[in-house]
């Protein structure tokens, strides 16, 4: 799955799809946000209704030429990150995507929900949002108490007021450094 697609299910958290979705396309990466469904809309957890730009059913299943900048995005929320994680076909598709050297990102209850559904994740190091550690410590991945973390082709996030953290990191995988630190300089972070 080329690009950088931010999967929506209905109850998905607000902040952390859309403020990731703003931080990477300041950046000017181009950024498709993605529906697990087939209705016209998303509504959040908070009862926002988005109108996605492209269905998971439209996705071939052909990985050849993914690289580690083509990223699948998954937020967090309740009940979204349950949604995502129960849907076969999107589960099957990150397995895929991660095992020809694409790169997965998830950040509140979705690292332990989604991507604690990859066959092995010793070595890992990740965040996530209290309570959702479990199941990734069980597979050998370390908990780290950080705003995001990168370890290797895999960043997570750990709460909703994390998430402008969680996208610049994801920039940087994909930008460069410097990409990020402009977009954070935009954005007033450092100022006081």
């Amino acid at each position: 799955m080329k690009g950088i697609n931010i999967f929506l299910a209905d109850g998905f958290e607000d902040i952390e799809a859309l403020a990731v979705n703003d931080v990477l396309r300041r950046a000017g990466l181009d950024v498709c946000l993605v529906s697990i469904g087939e209705d016209p809309f998303v509504v959040s957890s908070h009862g926002v209704t988005v109108g996605p730009e492209a269905y998971l059913a439209d996705f071939d299943e052909d990985h050849s030429g993914t690289s580690a900048k083509d990223f699948m995005i998954f937020p967090g929320g309740m009940p979204g990150s349950k949604n995502l994680a129960s849907c076969k076909a999107l589960i099957r598709a990150m397995k895929e995507h991660y095992t020809a050297g694409g790169s997965l990102a998830a950040i509140c209850a979705a690292p332990g929900l989604v991507l604690s559904q990859l066959p092995d994740l010793k070595g890992l190091q990740f965040t996530c949002f209290d309570g959702f550690q479990d199941a990734l410590i069980a597979k050998g991945g370390q908990f780290v108490n950080a705003p995001a973390v990168r370890s290797g082709r895999i960043i997570t996030g750990r709460s909703a007021g994390h998430a402008v953290a969680f996208g610049l990191e994801i920039l940087s995988a994909v930008a460069g450094e410097a990409a990020s630190q402009k977009v954070r300089y935009a954005l007033l972070l450092d100022t006081k």
